[in-house]
């Protein structure tokens, strides 16, 4: 059983940056990987970014690419999401999610551990 705990959301202003960490801890190991989803009043849970755990390998979604950058620090087992230029439909509760590396980064399905979330406001 892995557990997972995310930190760093919070109000910010459109422009503006916020980082969020998600750290892992119980049975965490080198294949896996850990994705950011996250999810606005209304709508689908959407994937956000993800990070391949043994090699570092990084994927995102069209909506984020260039604006967020997903990071690592395994002597940590923490995972990092800096969100730069953010929008106010940037605005949801975030959640970290990770599961043995299967290839399919995309999928909510593919992660079976999930953090409790954190909320990011942008004001515009």
């Amino acid at each position: 059983q892995v557990q997972l705990v995310e930190s760093g959301g919070g109000l910010v202003q459109a422009g503006g940056s916020l980082r969020l960490s998600c750290a892992a801890s119980g049975r965490f190991f080198n294949n896996y990987q850990i994705g950011w989803f996250r999810q606005a009043p209304g709508k689908e849970r959407e994937f956000v970014a993800a990070i391949r755990w043994y090699d570092g390998s990084t994927f995102y979604a069209d909506s984020v690419k260039g604006r967020f950058t997903i990071s690592k620090i395994n002597a940590k087992n923490t995972a990092y999401l800096q969100m730069n230029s953010l929008k106010s439909e940037d605005t949801a509760v975030y959640y970290c999610a990770t599961g043995t590396s299967s290839g399919n980064y995309y999928w909510a399905g593919a992660y079976p551990s999930w953090g409790q979330g954190t909320q990011v406001t942008v004001s515009s």
